[in-house]
């Protein structure tokens, strides 16, 4: 059976390169029933079709014309075919956000890697939080926080000096952001059924956004994060090169 491959690229000059010459190769499918979509460019890019392809059935194989590339695979024009029916699949489910903002509005993101709370003015963030609905930090004073998933755990939340998650756990890590008080709180692991509350403290004072991977909300009041196991994002790697095997790899660079 012919594989059908659907093909999409970035803007970037060298990605729009590697789409003319793997659509020459093996043809360029319609995403809608296709067996897979090939994504060319960086993480970004990578984040925008799963989030633009979530309720196509196919799964979605990134190959880095980009810069990163931590969700890409190694770039090739050859044995593409062998490389698409040998990938190893991850499956990814996302957080949703639920904000409430100063003037009545909610707004609802899906977030692939992690939404965060980061301040929106020159005085730090004042956030209380809650966890299914029990106070468990009635004030954290920082620059703000996020919560991340097993796949995002090397993203921002890494760079914040969260921990790395294996991408089987069912673990979400919440991680502050310059934290000033309590001093140095580095966050917690919670449960992936958990639902994390953020109330904005002094919000007309400190304002607060609010960002799901490509939708940003700006003073924000009240968010609300849970996991999203209804959602699934299907992601394949090379063999010996999956999400897991770069999780353990990237902790001891």
């Amino acid at each position: 059976m012919t594989l059908r491959i659907a093909f999409c690229a970035s803007r970037a000059p060298i990605a729009q390169a590697a789409l003319a010459a793997l659509t020459r190769r093996y043809g360029n499918h319609a995403e809608q029933g296709s067996d897979v979509i090939v994504a060319l460019g960086g993480d970004g890019f990578m984040l925008h079709t799963m989030h633009r392809t979530q309720e196509i059935a196919a799964p979605v194989y990134g190959m880095n014309r980009g810069t990163v590339g931590f969700l890409m695979n190694e770039y090739s024009e050859h044995g593409l075919v062998e490389r698409l029916t040998s990938a190893e699949e991850a499956v990814i489910n996302p957080l949703g956000m639920r904000a409430f903002c100063a003037d009545g509005t909610r707004h609802m993101g899906l977030a692939i890697n992690e939404v965060s709370l980061l301040r929106a003015g020159p005085q730090a963030a004042k956030l209380k939080i809650s966890v299914d609905g029990k106070v468990r930090l009635p004030e954290l004073v920082c620059d703000g926080a996020l919560l991340a998933t097993p796949a995002g755990s090397t993203a921002y939340n890494y760079s914040a000096h969260g921990p790395i998650l294996p991408i089987g756990a069912d673990v979400l890590a919440l991680t502050a952001v310059a934290a000033f008080r309590p001093r140095r709180w580095r966050g917690a692991l919670l449960p992936k059924a958990a639902e994390v509350t953020f109330d904005v403290l002094e919000a007309e004072k400190r304002p607060v956004m609010a960002e799901a991977d490509s939708v940003a909300v700006r003073d924000v009041v009240q968010v609300h994060i849970r996991s999203e196991p209804g959602v699934i994002h299907r992601v394949l790697f090379d063999p010996g090169h999956g999400l897991e095997e770069r999780l353990i790899q990237e902790q001891f660079v």
